[in-house]
Parts: structure tokens; sequence; C-alpha cells
């Protein structure tokens, strides 16, 4: 595997998309799309794809990845192209992002006769055989689902060129490993297979060994995980006060656009229906809505109607609009990912977006775990009237701190909240400490 820093590919990065070996029908598809320069993603990954080489693209989320493999894809195809079986095909880990990937190949396809197929489940399959059988060069798809046309005989493999990996870790993540593999071993050994992902965990990269060809490693991520224009700020709550918390707080805070995240479907469904009789442009999203309903959710959150967003992290990946100014995590995540692409919902594109975590008194060392996981310390933000944060106050007082508790080695952090600490002393000194949220 050959690993490209991301010093070194920013270095010689196209600043237009004229500068890239691109067909004169997709540059007129990207003007008319207003894509004025590329991504460092973009400028990366384009011309060594264009070049038939498998890639493993790392960059972190709001950064233009879906189309850094799109574009590849329709160089490819022929501007009137007839083909009945797929060219391409694109695995993801949502049907929302099915959804997503499907209209930005769409807006990106103008000019050509390129269509493009999406399959994900909570849809009739009978609507989507149809579309297959009047032919797609794209298809985008779940795993699941596109293992159950595959065993239909209704998408067929044998004439794939391009396999596209999309959020990888996220498919390992929730279980998709057996799909992934069962979907590779069908598809032609001469292929060119690009994994996209905004981590590289070990599992990641076995997959990329065992199913790529002498993969380059292409990484675009900072040094810093976190989105640099997003500010993060952590509250200690009561577990019973958090509802008031993020009622004053979105009082205060007046958001264009909010994300509050919860942990379990049921969690998000009862403080829907808790928000709904504070909130007039509320709506909620988990796994057990219909497909139809979170169609309807998302579409209306993308035009602006609705103004808070509940839901679990079935929209914590992948999901992209604009207009997200807040995210607010509710529930602490479980996994340190989980919050570094919840987070990555706002600051899209270089906006400049803000995140809240409520912290409960028995969730510090989940604090902690976040922190040296992006290498960065939360603020701590503070709101009157809330038993935790003051009780803190007054236990750092007498104990002389700023904010953090003793170590568990009885030895005291001192380190100021708003000084930024160099990424692996941080981690260091962290490593065998927790943070109290009291």
């Amino acid at each position: 595997m050959t690993k490209t820093p991301a010093g070194d590919t920013n270095s010689a990065v196209a600043q237009t998309f004229n500068e890239l070996p691109l067909s004169e029908t997709t540059l007129e598809a990207l003007e008319r799309a207003r894509y004025l320069s590329p991504t460092p993603i973009q400028a990366g990954l384009i011309p060594r794809a264009l070049e038939g080489v498998d890639v493993m693209g790392q960059a972190q989320t709001g950064t233009g990845k879906t189309a850094s493999f799109v574009i590849p894809i329709l160089e490819r195809i022929p501007a009137k192209s007839s083909h009945k079986r797929p060219l391409a095909l694109i695995l993801v880990p949502t049907r929302e992002l099915a959804v997503q990937v499907r209209d930005e190949a769409v807006k990106l396809a103008h000019g050509r006769r390129a269509r493009c197929v999406a399959l994900y489940g909570g849809k009739p399959i009978r609507g989507q055989i149809d579309k297959l059988s009047r032919g797609a060069e794209l298809v985008v798809g779940t795993p699941g689902r596109l293992l159950d046309h595959i065993s239909r005989g209704t998408l067929h493999l044998g004439d794939l060129q391009v396999v596209v990996l999309d959020e990888a870790d996220r498919m390992l993540d929730i279980g998709f490993r057996p799909d992934i593999e069962k979907i590779l071993r069908r598809v032609p050994r001469e292929r060119q297979t690009l994994l996209l992902s905004a981590t590289m965990p070990p599992p990641v990269k076995r997959l990329a060994q065992r199913y790529m060809h002498s993969p380059e490693s292409l990484d675009f991520s900072p040094k810093d995980i976190a989105v640099e224009t997003i500010e993060q700020f952590y509250f200690t709550v009561d577990p019973e006060q958090k509802l008031d918390l993020l009622t004053k707080l979105l009082a205060r805070e007046q958001p264009q656009q909010a994300i509050v995240f919860c942990r379990t479907k049921r969690g998000t469904e009862r403080l829907y229906r808790q928000l709904r009789k504070k909130e007039k442009h509320v709506e909620c999203m988990h796994g057990d809505l219909t497909q139809s309903a979170r169609d309807r959710t998302m579409q209306r959150f993308r035009k602006g109607q609705v103004r808070l967003l509940v839901a679990t992290d079935v929209v914590g990946r992948g999901i992209d609009v604009t207009g997200i100014s807040h995210i607010i995590n509710y529930d602490i995540p479980e996994f340190c990912d989980d919050y570094v692409h919840r987070v990555g919902r706002t600051g899209r594109m270089g906006r400049e977006g803000v995140a809240y975590t409520f912290v409960t008194p028995d969730e510090g060392i989940q604090l902690t775990r976040i922190e040296m996981r992006i290498n960065r310390l939360l603020e701590r933000a503070h709101l009157e009237g809330f038993g935790a944060t003051q009780d803190a106050e007054k236990s750092d007082a007498a104990a002389g701190t700023n904010g953090d508790g003793p170590s568990a080695d009885g030895a005291s952090d001192g380190e100021p909240k708003s000084a930024a600490k160099p990424a692996s002393p941080l981690a260091k000194r962290r490593k065998s400490r927790y943070r109290r949220a009291l």
C-alpha cells in the first residue's frame, strides 16, 4: 500500500477544475452546479482515479468526498451511453446517504445520458427492479438491498469497472462487513476500487488489503480531527435537567437549523414529543420510521422548513445540509468517532458552526476520551440555574482548580480550557486520567 501524506498531496493541488484532466461535458456540469474550485480531496483523488489506480481516500466530513469519486466515474461513461448493466457500483451505509449520492450523481451527470439508480430498503423493490430493467450506468445502494437484488437476478455485476466503498468505517461499524465481502466476491477481479472514509481503523485497512490492488492512500485529514471552523463546548448537567437546559440553550442561541442527537430511538421519540410542545418546526429521525417518513423529513430539513431535527446517529454520517448552524449532543455518543461525525454535520465546506455536548456527572471519562480522540479540549459552557454546573463551580473553587477535577492518581491537570495544546503531549498527559463532569 502506497501512502501519500496530506502535505505532499496538497502541495500540488489544482486551484480550478480546468487544471484537472476533465472533459468539457464535466466542466460544463460543474459550472452549472456552481462548483467553482476543487477541494483538496477532489484535487488529489480525481487525477489518480482517472488513471485507474485503486485509492483509499481519507478526509473529514464536509470536504466534498462524494464528488471526488462521482466525477471520475462519470468520465468513464460516454456522453450518450445506453449501457444496460451498471458500470459502477457505490456502496453506502444508510438509505439517506444513498439518496444523497444519487442526487449528486444526477446533478454532475448533466449533459450525459448517465442513469443512476438508488437501491435501499424501506422502499418497494418492484419499482427498483423496473428502473434496473430500463438500464443504469451507476448503481448506489446499501449492502443488504444490493444483495437482495443480486439474489433475485435483477442486478448484474459482470460489467462493473468501478466499485466505491463510501463511509467504509461506518459500514463496518454497523456490521456490514459480511455483506460487503459477499458483494466484492461477485464483482469482476479486473476493476478499480475506491474506498472513502473519514477514519481508517484497522478493520478498514484489512478490508482494503484483501480486496484492493496495491491501493494508494491519500490522507487529507488534518492533525486536528475536529473541523477547525466549529466551536465546541460542553455543559455539565444532571440527567433530569437536560430538557430544561436544552430549552434555555435553544432560546439563547436561536439556531438557524440544529440537529439534536440522542443515543437511542426511544429517547429520540420521547425528546421529540417533549420539544413539539415548545417548538413549531421540529421533526425527528430514527431507524424505526418508515422510509417515506424519513424521506419527507430530510426533504423538509434540506429546504429549511424544519428548524430542529431530533435524531439518532442515522444522520450522523454523510448527510450534507449546509444550513445547519448548531449540533447539540443531548446524549454524549458511545463512540468517539460518532462524536466526530455528529459535529461534522455543521461547519460544512468551511462554514462556521457550533457544537454543544451535555455531560452528566458519571460521563466525565467519555468526555476525556473524546478530547483525546480529537486532540482538543472542549471549552466548558455555562447557563445560570443548573445545579450540576453550579455545584461544579463551588467544588472547583474549593479545590483551586480550573474546572477539571483531580486526576485518578490525585494530581490536578491544571490546564486552562482556552489554551491550545499540542496533539501528542495532550494525549500523553491525559492517557491515564479522566475529567470529572462535576
